[in-house]
């Protein structure tokens, strides 16, 4: 799936922005270890982040997927990753009262580190366009088991006006079905709301009746003021 960032706005599909995050913002979301790093990693969605690259220069072993990413679009990507981080960086400078102000310093601070993850993956994806598999939820291309570990950031919980709550409940099932020990979800609030998902106990329960424990934890990171949580499932094997 594309990979949705507050910074596009409150609305629906038309807003979206493919963002471009770091290894530093993804640890920081996802409360990765190193031992996490060096598991089989699935990003979805996984837009135009610098996750991969990232990992990828330390050795490890991270698989991007997003629906932008059909029909060639990894090359449309890649090539207006930039321009999508000056964008989201007008946005973010628009409404910095909207922000928290802890991870980033400043929107100067902001422009720069999500402008040279979009540059890592341009680069990535023509060193290494394997990494960069299309696909779209809630049924993703791959066999059971591919992956250990499972993330998704800024698109479960965060489009719940425009995703409804079967999109969410199957999502999360494929997500597990693809790894094989966790996924982890960030965050647990909409766009333009410092709340939880508002189905997101129905979601828990659901998904313990199919033998998926889950739990939720705090991170050390809030960008999207309220956003400071993220939903971590044991997938039983």
């Amino acid at each position: 799936m594309i990979d949705n960032d507050p910074s596009a706005g409150t609305g629906g599909f038309g807003e979206i922005l493919v963002s471009s995050r770091s290894l530093h913002e993804y640890r920081a979301m996802f409360a990765l270890t190193d031992d996490d790093l060096e598991r089989r990693i699935l990003d979805c969605p996984g837009g135009a982040a610098g996750f991969a690259a990232e990992v990828s220069r330390r050795g490890g072993d991270v698989t991007a997927c997003d629906v932008a990413y059909f029909d060639g679009g990894i090359d449309r990507v890649a090539a207006t990753a930039v321009a999508e981080a000056d964008r989201g960086n007008r946005y973010v400078r628009e409404h910095a009262d909207a922000y928290r102000w802890t991870f980033f310093a400043d929107p100067d601070e902001h422009h720069r580190a999500r402008r040279e993850s979009a540059e890592h993956f341009a680069t990535h994806t023509r060193t290494s366009p394997h990494r960069y598999i299309p696909g779209r939820l809630p049924t993703l291309p791959f066999a059971d088991n591919t992956f250990d570990l499972a993330l998704s950031s800024h698109l479960l919980f965060s489009y719940a006006d425009d995703l409804d709550y079967t999109f969410h409940h199957r999502s999360t099932i494929e997500l597990a079905r693809v790894a094989t020990t966790e996924i982890r979800l960030f965050p647990l609030t909409p766009i333009g709301s410092s709340e939880r998902y508002p189905q997101l106990d129905q979601l828990l329960a659901d998904l313990s009746e199919s033998g998926i424990s889950s739990r939720i934890a705090e991170v050390d990171y809030e960008f999207q003021a309220g956003a400071n949580e993220m939903l971590v499932c044991q997938v039983p094997r």
